[in-house]
């Protein structure tokens, strides 16, 4: 391994490519860290401290996993990329709805740049409405400086214009980072992006684990005074590399059909009549199930908490906001399992297009053996993209409750247990995949062998 790691650095173009890569992400995290002139920092902390618990607190813990975003520290980058990500997924949506979108998804490469485009603007939208009500948020909760606000307690339209236009600029300034990764560095950018702000919260989750520990005096067998125990830790150790085994033997799984092309005759030769196969992923539908399960539960947990704040009388409501509440709840789980099913199927059928792909099937000369060409073998790729959905969509809610039986089982804070499963860890598994396939693409090209190939 480390002499692919060498030969890695000695190709000039992939070593540039890596070293450019990593300056933008270097780049990313100094301005991650750089917050808005006009908010009181240690008010931040404090406000967001006391609310990490409750719904608000867990919404924004549950965007910043999936939108590199900083919302609790109100920095220059504090929306991420989740209004570019809102706007992808918004077009991508539309494009199976409104027929001239679907015309420009069909035209290739033109009409994906004219997508690409609708989307920045659709990008600088949401930004300046999002930024515009979190400033406003801020306002109302006394978190800007005192010198910025006028007798009356207001901010004045001029700084808070330039907070919203500086969360949008920042946006903006991380989607053009991400596009140049794709052009000249190495990997999807935005997902680069993603699994930098994931990856940078494991320092803090390592010391919520080992920080009593340490202070305690050492390791000890068995666990006390909040700290745990060398058992303990081991059982995590174990449990983590099963589940990141589990991760990536789902998301490489394949339905291999096999497909036969016709044979062409052109004076003495014949070409095709060749057996190949079509892949069907089983997890089609990737991580979107679980962001859209996760973030759609967590409304309903911060208005019933709010709501029983002011009505306390009222038991119902007390009731409903624990249900709802991220944990040990029965009917969060099953809920939480339930619109992972059901966003599963709601995605593959956005994503995956069975009468195309028969056609399509069909213009190039190949079919499946033993059904026709046209609404026959649509009819079956839907059957057996019907199927395996249903396997990758109990992958996915398994995944999904890991962090919490972990965390209830081995009484830890949720955060060290949200790295052993959940829309955290299934982007960091598959961005580093993704990653090192398109390394292995640059090794094999020069006659290199690939990261993951044996000797």
């Amino acid at each position: 391994m480390w002499e692919k790691i060498r030969v890695i650095f000695t190709i000039p173009e992939l070593r540039q490519k890596i070293l450019l890569t990593l300056l933008f992400l270097a780049i990313y995290r100094i301005g991650w860290q750089i917050p808005l002139p006009i908010v009181d920092q240690g008010k931040m902390t404090a406000f967001f401290g006391q609310d990490s618990a409750s719904g608000l607190g867990q919404l924004l813990q549950q965007v910043a996993v999936f939108s590199a975003s900083q919302l609790s520290q109100a920095t220059i980058f504090g929306l991420g990329i989740m209004p570019y990500i809102s706007a992808s997924i918004i077009f991508q949506l539309l494009g199976s709805v409104y027929p001239p979108l679907e015309r420009l998804q069909k035209e290739g490469e033109s009409g994906r740049k004219k997508i690409n485009e609708y989307t920045r603007y659709a990008t600088v939208v949401l930004c300046l409405g999002q930024s515009w009500f979190y400033v406003g948020f801020l306002i109302k909760n006394g978190l800007v400086h005192e010198e910025f606000l006028s007798p009356g307690g207001s901010l004045g339209f001029g700084w808070q214009l330039t907070g919203v236009l500086t969360m949008t600029a920042g946006t903006v300034f991380l989607m053009w980072l991400g596009e140049q990764i794709d052009e000249y560095g190495i990997g999807n950018g935005i997902s680069l992006l993603i699994m930098a702000g994931i990856l940078a919260r494991m320092p803090a989750a390592g010391y919520r684990l080992l920080g009593p520990m340490i202070e305690a005096g050492g390791i000890e067998l068995g666990s006390g005074r909040g700290q745990v125990g060398v058992e303990t830790l081991l059982v995590l150790a174990v449990l983590f590399v099963g589940v990141v085994f589990g991760i990536v033997f789902i998301t490489q799984g394949q339905r291999r059909i096999p497909t036969q092309s016709a044979k062409h005759v052109r004076g003495r030769r014949v070409y095709g009549g060749t057996r190949q196969y079509l892949p069907l992923r089983v997890n089609q539908a990737g991580v979107m199930p679980i962001i859209f399960a996760s973030s759609l539960l967590l409304f309903p947990s911060v208005l019933f908490s709010y709501v029983s704040q002011y009505y306390s009388e009222q038991g119902w409501l007390r009731a409903l906001s624990q249900a709802f509440q991220r944990g040990d709840s029965f009917v969060y789980n099953v809920m939480y399992v339930a619109m992972i099913y059901f966003f599963c199927y709601f995605w593959t059928a956005i994503t995956f297009n069975p009468k195309d792909m028969a056609d399509n099937l069909k213009n190039y000369g190949t079919f499946l053996p033993g059904y026709r060409p046209g609404k026959r073998t649509a009819d079956y790729l839907e059957r057996v993209m019907v199927r395996i959905t249903y396997v990758g969509a109990g992958f996915l809610a398994l995944v999904a409750i890991i962090p919490t039986i972990i965390a209830g089982w081995m009484k830890i804070d949720y955060t060290v247990a949200s790295f052993y499963g959940g829309t955290g860890l299934l982007i960091a598994v598959s961005v580093a995949f993704d990653l090192v396939q398109k390394i292995d693409s640059h090794l094999v090209m020069r006659n290199y062998k690939g990261l993951l190939e044996k000797g």
